[in-house]
């Protein structure tokens, strides 16, 4: 701003300048204020020199913080300047004094047309420039079109061009709706072939707002991006002026690679790999040195060539190349690369196959939760925390607990909350997890949200095993002369509850218990004496016989707080009084605590609401989606459409839902009556339909394939009988949200046939009058290929074939194209190639239609992908048996569970079961010979191979129930995958009860297809 020839502007600075404080300065302003106020009022007596003075002055005082209420119309009429003194204030000031919604800038609009399309490039700029500024919706309906011609002009100078390009950047970001960029991606392309670097810079910041909205309509520009960084990668034509510390252009460089990350992928294999030439010497050529500027520089382009990196999914070299690189920086000692190296490593994690590449900087990042900057230790903690599983998690969250007496405590709660979800998720036995939270709770009891002992003590209830542990471990930290109140709560909860399973351990008598917990009442709120006050029941009635010296002494405890203030505190007492009068019958009133029902873990989601910035975030949802926590957690499900699915859905592939009560902890079409499983319908069916439907449930899992000679009679008879049951619900392929209504039925049972292909890998998927579809599939690993085969069975040809693939998330599915036509006679193959990414019971689903004469079919199949075409039966001899076995030590990774309800099966139909579903029945494991050991081997892209142990144990006095043990590396696939799975396979359905038809006489040749005749004979 050249102020030479303005003394009263000079003048006015400087008094301003030396007020010697904030009142004298505002008598200033205000004087001058009133000076300018009366000078405008006689504008026609004002020169053009004075009116630019007195709008300069108004300026300054705006940018002195006060209010500017005035003059606004002489700064736009300004604008209309012919010189470029009076128009360089009029566009300043206007930029400054008003906003888009403005009412005068409706009077400049065409003044700033006239400028912008005209031919005087200083005045094309001072207008480029107001509207970038302003950026009014007004301004973009106007002038865009006007913008967008000066970027493409060939005659404009580099100048304007650039300024046009940034203008209509902010016009398009404020009013995208309004700025119409239709077909400029061509203009694009062209714009990106430019020479002069400005022009380009702005132009590819531009392309960045472009396909940030829509990328599809510019592909065309991509290869000219990869270009552009070619070019700055090898300093080719490169001007001195935008070399910056010997570095080409790097803002340039990092929009570029900004603008490329919109992009899904990179399909062109040279292109792809010129790019990654480039990445490569970006990533070779960056080091740490001593100027800090050309520090930034490098860096700045080099942590955005990673994101590239991992947004273009490179290989795994590479990969491995940007992790060394990494981890090189978060050892330097200035912290601002220390800072960026760590955060850049915890979006890594988002990459696959790189995690055990991050484990081997695991001491460095540990040593960086002592830095002295905070913001670095918050990133440690989270790349730490997104880091974790199995093999590394006691290293880690012991690292944590020392951390934390020595932390910020502005880090204490986040630091709190990730060790304990990481114990929950990850712990190797469920007694170190009692350590680690109770060591929690001693070294940060402030800093330990309620939620984490109310979890701890979830996995005591549930668990028999630990019960006593957990109680002698409270015993032991009430020993403490000071411990926080937290740690008073679960310590006399967990005592009360399962105290006297410590009573012959010394110093552990209902009396010694009482004492050392009731000295810890003085020094606790009123939110804890409420638990005290159960804890002290429970003592009371445990203590068999009865020691009439603790009883006067509790009862004298509730009498003393029958008369507190605190309600909650009165009712217990009160209650407690009255019931431990009652003798014998206190033993029922006041019985265990039943098992919590098992849900997924508040701690989890308290955590990423509690994130902050999008690192963190990332962390959180990788592992949510990677991890699931303990074994013992699994979500509430409820069918989506409200009601029960079809009977036929609850074998193979169904996933039993779970609710938080008992009554409803099978499906609302299912009630459990004597340990039984007995079927409800909560909409008649056809009378004709439903008994068929459940002995065809009931017999179809028991028509596997046993040694000859042993099964094939019964198998023969059984499918010869089924061949003949007609079923409305087991027509329908898949259970539908809404009724499936064709007009063409489908000849044979639809649930049977997509049994058999679970066990088989090849066969009839569906048939109906017009149309045969068989499978033939081959299954390696986690790779399977099934090969459909569509036939036309009719002399006419099907016409409008359709055919969609609807995969679950665990499977990547992959079908060929389908023909529209299918000819008369004829048969089409389309190969379907399937990648299992990670342990899941859902099924994938075919939809297929097509058009015969008159009729439209559509029908959806479930696929035979089930969870056992993915296990792999190995056998184990007992020298790798109990090794492995040991390894796997409880909880997560090895689950008990009693099963009831199970079909009863001979030891040698269950083996048979077993061998059919892949699972290899190992004999003389065992020295049992009512026991079974089986073994398997999953894959899947995530777990690899993953080896899988079972243990049945049978009562052949009741072979309704048995106790099963599963074990594998993996918590999912332990838990929710092959247990539960294993455990549909036993339980049996039997149909409910019906009024009896009258009997009829069958005839020996129907007594070959009459169910009950089947059932009688199976059984």
């Amino acid at each position: 701003m050249a102020l030479s020839g303005m003394r009263g502007l000079s003048v006015f600075i400087s008094d301003v300048r030396n007020c010697p404080n904030k009142e004298q300065e505002r008598v200033r302003v205000d004087k001058e204020l009133g000076n300018i106020r009366t000078r405008f009022k006689n504008e026609k007596g004002l020169t053009p020199y004075e009116k630019k003075k007195y709008v300069w002055k108004m300026l300054y005082i705006y940018m002195l913080g006060y209010d500017v209420d005035f003059g606004h119309m002489e700064a736009v009429s300004l604008i209309s300047a012919p010189k470029y003194p009076e128009k360089q204030v009029g566009y300043i000031v206007t930029s400054c004094l008003l906003n888009e919604n403005h009412d005068f800038l409706r009077l400049a609009i065409n003044t700033v047309r006239n400028d912008i399309i005209g031919r005087n490039e200083t005045f094309q700029c001072l207008a480029l420039t107001m509207v970038g500024n302003i950026g009014g919706r007004e301004f973009a309906e106007s002038l865009a079109p006007d913008v967008q011609k000066l970027i493409i002009s060939s005659s404009c100078r580099p100048l304007v061009r650039k300024k046009a390009a940034l203008c209509l950047l902010r016009l398009y970001r404020k009013n995208p709706d309004v700025v119409n960029v239709d077909g400029w991606s061509d203009r694009m392309a062209q714009l990106l072939d430019e020479r002069d670097l400005g022009v380009l810079t702005s132009s590819i910041s531009l392309l960045v707002a472009l396909v940030s909205n829509n990328h599809e309509a510019y592909w065309s520009c991509l290869p000219k991006c990869v270009k552009i960084l070619e070019r700055l990668a090898r300093n080719q034509d490169i001007p001195q002026e935008y070399t910056y510390y010997g570095i080409p252009s790097p803002w340039l460089q990092v929009k570029t690679m900004r603008a490329l990350q919109y992009f899904p992928t990179i399909e062109d294999p040279n292109t792809r790999r010129s790019l990654f030439e480039v990445l490569q010497r970006i990533l070779m050529g960056t080091d740490v040195v001593k100027n800090v500027n050309k520090n930034n520089a490098s860096h700045a382009v080099l942590f955005e060539a990673l994101a590239l990196v991992m947004h273009l999914d490179a290989e795994k070299e590479m990969m491995s190349q940007c992790v060394a690189l990494l981890g090189k920086f978060i050892a330097v000692r200035e912290p601002n690369i220390r800072y960026l190296g760590l955060e850049n490593m915890t979006r890594m994690l988002m990459v696959t196959d790189v995690q055990d590449i991050i484990k081997r900087h695991q001491a460095q990042i540990i040593t960086s939760l002592k830095d002295p900057d905070i913001s670095i230790r918050r990133r440690a903690l989270d790349l730490l925390y997104g880091m974790c599983d199995v093999s590394n998690a006691k290293d880690i969250v012991e690292e944590l607990l020392q951390y934390l007496s020595t932390a910020d405590f502005a880090m204490r709660e986040e630091l709190s909350l990730k060790a304990a979800i990481l114990a929950e998720k990850f712990a190797p036995d469920l007694s170190w997890y009692v350590d680690v939270i109770l060591q929690l709770i001693d070294k940060a009891g402030d800093f330990v949200s309620d939620d984490i002992w109310f979890r701890v003590v979830q996995f005591v209830t549930n668990n028999e095993d630990l019960q006593p542990y957990a109680a002698a471990k409270a015993r032991e930290y009430l020993d403490k002369p000071a411990i926080h109140e937290t740690m008073v709560k679960v310590s006399a909860y967990l005592l009360g509850e399962y105290g006297h399973l410590l009573a012959r351990r010394p110093g552990c008598t209902p009396k010694e218990i009482f004492s050392i917990i009731h000295e810890k009442l003085p020094t606790v709120s009123t939110s804890t004496i409420p638990i005290l006050l159960s804890t002290y029941a429970k003592i009371l009635m445990h203590t068999q016989p009865p020691d009439p010296e603790l009883q006067n002494h509790i009862w004298a405890i509730f009498s003393k707080y029958e008369s507190c203030i605190d309600v909650e505190i009165q009712q217990r007492a009160a209650e407690y009084f009255a019931l431990s009068r009652k003798g014998a019958a206190l033993m029922d009133i006041l019985a265990e605590m039943p098992k919590f029902p098992e849900r997924q873990s508040s701690l989890i989601k308290k955590a990423e609401d509690t994130e902050i910035d999008t690192a963190e975030q990332s962390a959180i949802k990788l592992r949510a989606q990677q991890q699931t926590s303990n074994a013992l957690v699994v979500s509430d499900q409820r069918p989506a459409n409200g009601t029960a699915p079809p009977v036929s859905q609850l074998s193979l592939v169904k996933i039993p839902s779970m609710s938080s009560n008992d009554s409803n902890s099978v499906d609302p079409g299912l009630t459990e009556a004597n340990g039984v499983l007995t079927v409800i319908d909560s909409q008649p069916p056809p009378p004709t339909t439903l008994s068929d439907d459940l002995l065809g449930d009931l017999l179809g899992p028991l028509a596997i394939e046993g040694p000859p000679g042993t099964s094939i009679k019964s198998e023969q008879n059984l499918m010869a009988g089924l061949e003949s049951v007609s079923s409305t619900a087991d027509n329908l392929a898949l259970a539908p949200v809404e009724e499936q209504a064709n007009s063409v039925q489908p000849i044979g049972s639809i649930a049977e046939r997509f049994h058999a292909l679970c066990l088989k890998d090849s066969g009839i998927l569906y048939e109906d009058p017009y149309i045969q579809i068989g499978i033939k599939a081959e299954w390696r690993a986690h790779h399977g290929r099934l090969v459909l085969f569509l036939g036309n069975k009719n002399t006419s040809p099907l016409i409008s074939v359709q055919a969609l693939i609807l995969p679950p998330s665990h499977l990547k599915m992959e079908l060929s194209l389908v023909p529209d036509t299918i000819p008369p006679r004829a048969q089409v193959q389309c190969p379907l190639e399937v990648v299992n990414l990670r342990p899941s019971r859902d099924v994938a689903v075919l939809d297929l239609s097509y058009k015969f004469g008159t009729n439209m079919v559509n029908f959806k199949l479930r696929l035979p992908a089930v969870f056992n075409k993915f296990l792999q039966p190995i056998s184990v001899s007992i020298e790798e048996f109990f090794p492995q076995w040991r390894s796997l030590s409880g909880p997560p990774l090895k689950v008990q569970e009693v099963v009831r309800g199970v079909r009863p099966l001979p030891l040698l139909e269950m083996a048979n079961l077993f061998n059919s579903f892949r699972l290899n029945v190992c004999p003389g494991l065992d020295p049992n010979p009512n026991n079974l050991v089986a073994s398997t081997t999953f894959y899947s892209e995530s777990t690899r191979a993953m080896l899988c142990l079972i243990r049945v144990e049978t009562d052949p006095a009741d072979r309704t129930q048995l106790r099963m043990t599963v074990g594998s590396g993996d918590p999912i696939l332990t838990f929710d995958r092959l247990k539960e799975f294993i455990k549909e396979q036993l339980v049996s359905i039997p149909p409910p009860s019906r009024p009896a038809a009258p009997p009829a006489q069958p005839s020996p040749a129907a007594s070959l297809t009459d169910p009950g005749a089947m059932l009688a004979g199976l059984l």
